[in-house]
């Protein structure tokens, strides 16, 4: 399976280690990612509070660059594939805005590629047996919670590809893997996004929250498909609340037997290997 691959910036800079698993991970289940040529910053988050058209163009400059390739696009960042579906919504929703745009970018947008969250695409592309042959190391006493935070589901009639009440897709990937993903009602919950600087104690109180109900539900770690929900989660949580936080394709990785995940687990501030190797998953 081909696909476009857009890892924008998070993923080249502080969330490093989700682009890396990713793309193990992709490797371990026959999906070719083939990054988008020239891309560029989609504007998360400060586009859309600064100018409108703004918000749409850029992403907008990147959906037509991925068009070059009749192939669905995948969007692991939370923010990026919301920017993405929105920008796409507006402009199929409105001719004039389409226009103007188009001459803003200096090119057609067409609207022929699919926009894809990685837990979409090995869901409902790849499958979820397919992922389950390919463990090698079930997590077994692995209890993680799914959090996915605000941008992956809302607004529900955009981003449309899993209930926005009670996702249930992570919660079957992690299951597949050997997890005991742990119900919890918290899933869609604000982590406090991009107060994480501006209004630091705001988005502490919030962390320590998830964390407590986290704890609640028989939770050892929290499982993300967002980077501005990991940095959040893995940094403002109050000394002693803290559990480890971990991107679901690194999870998937180290149960496909991937090597490079003992590299990814060191950048994480909350360290996650003394909970793995008590678990002797590492």
């Amino acid at each position: 399976m081909k696909v476009s691959y857009y890892p924008g910036c998070s993923l080249h800079g502080t969330a490093k280690e989700y682009d890396q698993s990713v793309k193990a991970v992709s490797r371990g289940l026959g999906i070719d990612l083939e990054e988008i040529e020239d891309w560029s910053c989609c504007g998360a988050s400060s586009a859309h509070n600064t100018n409108f058209k703004l918000s749409i163009a850029l992403p907008a400059r990147d959906l037509i660059a991925a068009e070059r390739k009749p192939q669905d696009v995948m969007v692991p960042c939370a923010a990026c594939f919301n920017r993405f579906k929105t920008a796409e919504h507006h402009l199929r929703q409105d001719a004039a805005l389409k226009a103007e745009i188009e001459g803003i970018v200096g090119a057609p947008y067409r609207g022929s590629v699919a926009i894809r969250n990685p837990i979409d695409i090995i869901v409902n592309d790849i499958g979820l047996e397919k992922l389950a042959a390919n463990v090698v190391k079930k997590l077994t006493g692995l209890k993680p919670v799914s959090y996915y935070g605000c941008l992956l589901l809302r607004p529900p009639d955009v981003c449309r590809f899993d209930d926005a009440e009670n996702p249930v897709l992570l919660d079957k990937i992690l299951n597949a893997l050997g997890a005991e993903a742990r119900p919890w009602s918290y899933k869609t919950d604000c982590c406090g996004g991009s107060l994480t600087i501006s209004k630091t104690p705001i988005v502490t109180k919030m962390v320590d929250k998830l964390m407590a109900m986290a704890r609640e539900a028989g939770a050892n770690c929290l499982v993300t498909a967002c980077p501005v929900c990991t940095a959040n989660l893995d940094m403002r949580a109050s000394a002693g609340g803290e559990l480890p936080v971990f991107y679901f394709t690194e999870l998937a990785a180290l149960a496909m037997g991937q090597e490079e995940t003992g590299e990814w687990f060191k950048l994480h501030r909350t360290d996650p290997r003394p909970l793995l190797k008590g678990l002797e998953l590492l």
